[in-house]
């Protein structure tokens, strides 16, 4: 019996990398692509010294149809796409809105137009928490509404789910599962795979590890006047390792058989709010060292306090977040200390 193959686009990054190794150890044959405008090779290379399989990969756009097409037609029938490539900073796309609205909806449309006309039917789309805005309640579930997005990021995310659900409605054979990504942080716990930022780090952690290595002058938190115990943001820090876990229940689940599933969308967090003060307190501690930080203004786009409730996740794929926030620090300090040893 063959694997089922998986088509991952921006599978060379953070969480799209992570992902494929999750998908080999449970038997899927992933297929990546990606273009490397926010990724690295070393992330492949990474994949493949902890599953010890090539990966099968083709550099590309996925906003370019004809190159999907090739890819399609050279590999044949796909059982499922994982769809991660797109532009996930929030201050960059405060910054750069026109390029973020261009690059994640232009890739999510040409990637649906391909589907349909190569009749692969089961999609799995990378989301974020940002779709519920400031939120009224926390935790936040599902049934949460979409407010209006505290960034252009954001805002791309609400805009995608709009237009997956429209096409569910309109074509009875697609099934869609949304995932709403709260704060994915950590690495491979080989220390193989991690986060690897092309240029100034734009996520916390690895402005962190990087401050600790000595490649950073300083961490800057953004804010300590919110209306929190400390001032700071909180968050839902999740191990990279569980969210890619998540991902294969979810194809999982598309690949049962049985009735058109429609469009589903699940949290994925642990349901633990942390600030941000807290975790660089917990990484200090983790690392047992010192690091050099300092209090900043606000940062545009950013809520003040958003954690999930997974239960939804739990109750329909089976899932739950199985590592802690300091696992994560720890594993994401390791994988720091490798490859800034191999930057020397």
């Amino acid at each position: 019996m063959t694997s089922k193959k998986i088509l991952v686009t921006g599978g060379a990054g953070y969480i799209g990398a992570h992902t494929v190794v999750e998908l080999y150890t449970n038997g899927y044959s992933p297929v990546v692509i990606d273009n490397f405008s926010k990724s690295d090779r070393t992330l492949l290379e990474g994949i493949e010294k902890i599953t010890g399989i090539p990966v099968v990969f083709y550099e590309g756009d996925c906003a370019d149809k004809e190159f999907l097409k090739r890819v399609f037609k050279k590999e044949g029938k796909f059982d499922g796409v994982m769809h991660f490539a797109a532009y996930k900073s929030v201050g960059e796309s405060v910054e750069q809105p026109i390029m973020y609205y261009r690059n994640n909806l232009d890739s999510l449309l040409t990637l649906l137009e391909v589907m349909k006309e190569q009749r692969v039917n089961n999609l799995i789309f990378s989301s974020s928490c940002t779709v519920y805005g400031e939120p009224d309640t926390i935790p936040v579930d599902e049934q949460a509404p979409f407010k209006k997005a505290e960034s252009p990021y954001g805002a791309t995310k609400q805009m995608c789910e709009q237009i997956l659900e429209d096409v569910v409605k309109a074509d009875q054979n697609l099934n869609v599962i949304s995932l709403r990504y709260f704060n994915p942080i950590g690495a491979h716990p080989s220390a193989m795979l991690g986060e690897l930022p092309i240029d100034k780090p734009n996520n916390l952690v690895p402005y962190i590890t990087q401050t600790a290595a000595g490649i950073r002058e300083k961490l800057v938190i953004f804010g300590d006047d919110y209306d929190t115990s400390d001032g700071t943001c909180i968050r839902d820090f999740i191990h990279i390792v569980d969210l890619a876990a998540a991902h294969v229940k979810a194809i999982d689940k598309l690949s049962e058989a049985g009735e058109n599933k429609g469009y589903q969308y699940y949290n994925l967090g642990t349901g633990r709010g942390v600030s941000v003060l807290q975790l660089v307190k917990e990484f200090i501690e983790v690392a047992g060292i010192k690091l050099n930080y300092e209090m900043g203004p606000r940062r545009a786009g950013d809520v003040v306090k958003t954690y999930a409730n997974p239960t939804k996740a739990k109750n329909d794929l089976n899932w739950s977040a199985q590592y802690t926030a300091k696992d994560a620090l720890r594993d994401a300090w390791a994988w720091e200390k490798k490859i800034s040893t191999s930057r020397k």
